[in-house]
């Protein structure tokens, strides 16, 4: 009786890695696309509005010599109730850089984000309920000359 169970979860497994290679399965949470970022009506981009732009720090190179390893920081200690910091690159095949679910921590983060092209880089901090973010733009050059 083992073996028929084993057997089945075997031809089970393959079946899903199949699946999984061959991209008929991707898990939707890691995988997300720009919609995902755009305000669902006026009353979420209200709520971002707000929250008070800009009473974080967010720190990240106006221009980048490698896009493999940017370093972004971002240093919401001040605020009260952070929740989550999420850092998304707008013209990467995959925005979402990075995402932390902050629960009784300090609300800050350093860590280092792959980047494509020339792009704005978002912080978005979660405190209270309501979203705050911020934006700057980093140049990515190509071995570090400057184009």
């Amino acid at each position: 009786m083992q073996r028929r169970l084993f057997l089945k979860s075997a031809m089970a497994g393959s079946a899903v890695a199949t699946a999984v290679g061959a991209g008929l399965l991707t898990p939707s949470m890691v995988f997300a696309n720009t919609a995902d970022f755009k305000a669902k009506s006026d009353a979420a981009t209200a709520s971002i509005a707000a929250a008070g732009k800009g009473s974080f720090k967010f720190k990240a190179p106006k221009i980048a010599e490698n896009g493999a390893v940017v370093p972004v920081t971002v240093d919401a200690s001040k605020m009260e109730g952070v929740t989550n910091i999420s850092i998304s690159v707008t013209k990467n095949g995959t925005p979402l850089a990075a995402s932390f679910n902050i629960s009784g921590a300090q609300g800050y983060v350093s860590t280092r984000i792959k980047m494509g092209t020339t792009s704005p880089v978002v912080a978005l901090v979660t405190a209270g309920g309501a979203t705050t973010q911020v934006s700057q733009e980093v140049k990515v050059t190509i071995g570090g000359c400057g184009g």
